[in-house]
């Protein structure tokens, strides 16, 4: 199979450079249980990848929440500080980026994740996160849409100085897989385990981790 050439590299950052998906899960139990509510984990893919607003008003109508998405989103609030700085890198994540790094190669993080929640995952990667180019959040005020939407790796590209053509997006969720392709990019996507493959049918690849990831596929360094 024949790959495009990349220039520019951009990632989500929930679910595939940090492990912060069992800590989303742990606060969703922790509040929907207080309204006699189970979550079942299989409901996530509805809302993954998505930003807050969006993920809760879908959480609220799927288990019939007697709350608003943005009660849910308060109540939230309180776990942020409290779990968020926990969230660890996934497997290849931290030696992937670096690598890139130091052959110059241009990336950028485009998540979701608001400015707070962004501060509370990275809190101890400071070092880390200053090897990117750019990063765009969720609450970016130029942003019209989240993902699925394109927008949010459109801005990225804009502010990296890429053409889409020329960027390979890293993605965990088919929102994001979604967003990369209207986006005119490719996309590798990374499913979380137990994750149906076939959902992702439209990716350029479909990879079990980071470490798996070839560059000179995509004549990379």
């Amino acid at each position: 199979m024949n790959f495009k050439k990349i220039t520019h590299v951009i990632y989500d950052l929930d679910g595939l450079l940090l492990d912060t998906e069992p800590l989303h899960l742990l606060m969703i139990q922790k509040i929907v249980s207080r309204y006699g509510k189970v979550f079942d984990p299989s409901i996530q893919s509805k809302f993954a990848g998505r930003n807050a607003l969006d993920s809760a008003r879908i959480l609220v109508e799927v288990l019939a929440l007697p709350i608003t998405a943005q009660a849910f989103l308060e109540e939230r609030e309180v776990f942020l500080d409290q779990l968020l700085p926990q969230a660890k890198p996934l497997p290849g994540a931290i030696r992937l980026t670096k690598h890139l790094h130091y052959h110059q190669i241009p990336q950028a993080v485009a998540t979701s994740s608001a400015r707070r929640p962004f501060r509370l995952k990275t809190t101890h990667y400071q070092e880390w996160f200053a090897l990117f180019d750019c990063i765009v959040l969720g609450d970016d005020p130029t942003l019209k849409q989240g993902k699925p939407a394109p927008d949010i790796f459109l801005l990225a590209a804009q502010r990296l100085g890429a053409s889409p053509k020329e960027c390979l997006v890293f993605e965990d969720a088919h929102a994001g897989m979604e967003a990369a392709l209207a986006a005119g990019m490719s996309v590798i996507v990374v499913p979380h385990a137990g994750v149906d493959k076939q959902l992702y049918r439209g990716a350029s690849q479909i990879l079990d981790s980071l470490t798996d990831f070839d560059p000179q596929l995509w004549q990379l360094p």
